[in-house]
This record gives structure tokens, C-alpha cells and sequence, in this order.
């Protein structure tokens, strides 16, 4: 029932056009009742207040490595989506690259380019290229604005379906708390509260995103298969908001040849 609301929903506000989003690797449409200025100006609330309670990391080999690699995937997505007409989904970011020491295994990408991972995530991807799965995965969020679809449901749900700009006007406190939980601020990897359909995009969009930044996406399977291996206990995929780890590599597994067209090496 859940779903078939969304989906009325979703035709309902495409037919007024600035309510949709198409994604532009997969061409699945999405509502979106959040303009980018507002997403933004909630976005470097919510990391400007994250960096003060987790300081980041510097002056570290790993802190080196992030910048590094995240320099080079920021720049495979510039070339990527410019070759697909679509650049204006990155027109204006400010790209930052942080570490924070914490022992979870998370990373995210705030709207705007504001990436941060943490170091019990490291011990996980192993080396560069494992570390440009995770970078590459989360970027795919915020390029495919799955929060923004995620807070447009929540604007739908919990604030009537007004826009994130007049609930910032009339109740900034509920739409920061709005914000931090569509975007899974302090969640773990793999755990986000993202569904398996923005999961597969984010996991497609990765793997080209790496591969043009000169990273073998064929270490995408192996990256998951650790995950797969670290976690514990888990339901059945259809009680799951998530792909199970058998499917999701396979899906994985499936994306590759196209992937690897675009690895440079």
C-alpha cells in the first residue's frame, strides 16, 4: 500500500515537472520536493556541526590517501557527467575530503561534495582502490539525490508535502532533524536508511565513477565480499531494505563490462 502511495505520488508530481527527478545513469524517476539551494544551506549545517563533535583527521598517510583518492574520483564525476550533458548535477560543489577517527565502518557525502570517512572503515577497504568503492558509492548518493528523495517522502510524510524551503521558514529545527536522518548522518555502511533501489544506483554509479578515475571496479566485489563477510545476522532480503550481499555482487558482478569500458589504466 506504502508503495503504491509513493508511486501515485510520484505521477501525480511529475505532471507539474519541477517535482521529479530523473537519475541520470538509470533513467529511474524519483519526487523531489527539495531545491538544491535548500538541500545546500542544510547540508553545511549538518557538517559544520558534525566536524565539531568528530575533529578531523590530518597529517596522517590515511588522511593523505582520502584527499588523494577523492581528488581524483571528484574529477572522474566532473568527466563522467559532462559526457552525459548532465554537469549541472555537480555545478557548484565545493569538494572537501575528510577523516574522522571513529570506529565504525561509515562514510558519506553530504550534497555539495562534503565527504567524510572513517577510520574503522579503512581496515576494510584495504587499499586505494578499495577505498574509491566506498568514495565511489557514496558520491552516487548525492549525485542521484537519494536523500533528496528520501526527504521529499519524509516532507510528504511527517510535514503535509510542503517544500524543504518553507518548512526551513517555519520550522528550521524540524527540518534540520528531517535532513540528518534522509541523509544518514552518523550512520553506519551498508546499514543507511536508503532503499535497495537507490542501494543497486548508488552501486552501478560507483563502479563507473571509479573506473574512469582509473580505479578496477572489479575490486567492487571484493570490497562487498569483506562487508559480506564483517556483518553479522541478517533477515531475508524481502523484510530488508537492502540488497542481500549475494545479491547485490551479483549485481555488481553484472555492471562490470560496462565498467570496465570505461577503466583507465
Amino acid at each position: 500500500m506504502k508503495k503504491l502511495f509513493f508511486a501515485t505520488l510520484i505521477a501525480a508530481c511529475c505532471l507539474g515537472f519541477s517535482s521529479c527527478f530523473t537519475n541520470p545513469v538509470t533513467g529511474r524517476t524519483s519526487i523531489n520536493l527539495v531545491d538544491e539551494a535548500s538541500v545546500r544551506q542544510q547540508a553545511a549545517l549538518s557538517y559544520s556541526s558534525f566536524l565539531t563533535t568528530n575533529k578531523p583527521v590530518t597529517g596522517t598517510a590515511d588522511a593523505a590517501t582520502v584527499v588523494r583518492v577523492g581528488n581524483k574520483m571528484a574529477a572522474a564525476v566532473q568527466q563522467y557527467l559532462t559526457q552525459i550533458a548532465k554537469q549541472d548535477l555537480v555545478a557548484g560543489y565545493q569538494w572537501e575530503f575528510n577523516v574522522v577517527n571513529n570506529n565504525e565502518a561509515n562514510a558519506f557525502c553530504m550534497p555539495g561534495g562534503k565527504v567524510v570517512v572513517y577510520t574503522g572503515i579503512l581496515p576494510l577497504t584495504m587499499n586505494e582502490t578499495g577505498l574509491a568503492v566506498v568514495m565511489g558509492h557514496e558520491i552516487a548518493h548525492a549525485i542521484a539525490r537519494h536523500g533528496n528523495e528520501r526527504m521529499s517522502q519524509s516532507l510528504v510524510a511527517e510535514a503535509g508535502g510542503i517544500t524543504l524551503s518553507a518548512l526551513i521558514s517555519s520550522k528550521p529545527q524540524q527540518a534540520q532533524q528531517l535532513f540528518n536522518t534522509a541523509y544518514g548522518i552518523g550512520s553506519t555502511l551498508g546499514t543507511l536508511a536508503y532503499s535497495r533501489t537507490q542501494e543497486s544506483e548508488a552501486d552501478e554509479m560507483g563502479l563507473y565513477f571509479m573506473a574512469m578515475a582509473g580505479y578496477d571496479p572489479n575490486e567492487a566485489v571484493n570490497f562487498w565480499q569483506r562487508m559480506a563477510a564483517k556483518g553479522g545476522v541478517k533477515p531475508p532480503e524481502i523484510l530488508s531494505t537492502h540488497p542481500s550481499d549475494e545479491r547485490r555482487i551479483n549485481d555488481i558482478k553484472g555492471k562490470l563490462p560496462k565498467a570496465l569500458q570505461l577503466y583507465k589504466h
